[in-house]
């Protein structure tokens, strides 16, 4: 979750792919022995050509597509970065504000953390 000034950056998903257009948190999958934060700074970089702090594991929990594996997720505080976010990887990027959240289109993985950003 990369925070500034009091909004959040979400990612929408390229039309045509799996889960076409459903926003999300920048993130990604942790290669085999990767550390999960080392993960998300790697895909932070390949994703939007930022290098993050990564801070502190602020929610987890798994959840199913389909019949597909039982994914972790892992929601870290980003509030410091170096660059700006580029779009490198989706049809769109946003900063919203929290309580905004719920008027997106999220992955079912992501509605209960954003309840709780919506209600902070």
């Amino acid at each position: 979750m990369i925070e500034r000034g009091g909004r959040i950056l979400i990612t929408q998903r390229k039309q045509g792919g799996r889960h076409a257009l459903k926003w999300e948190f920048p993130g990604g999958k942790i290669e085999p022995g990767e550390d999960p934060r080392d993960a998300l700074r790697r895909e932070l970089r390949e994703e939007l050509a930022i290098e993050a702090d990564i801070g502190d594991l602020i929610d987890s929990h798994e959840v199913r597509y389909e019949d597909g594996p039982v994914i972790r997720l892992r929601f870290y505080r980003v509030t410091v970065f170096r660059g700006e976010p580029r779009n490198l990887e989706f049809e769109q990027i946003a900063w919203a504000e929290p309580a905004c959240l719920p008027d997106f289109d999220f992955l079912e993985g992501d509605v209960g953390f954003v309840r709780k950003l919506s209600t902070l």
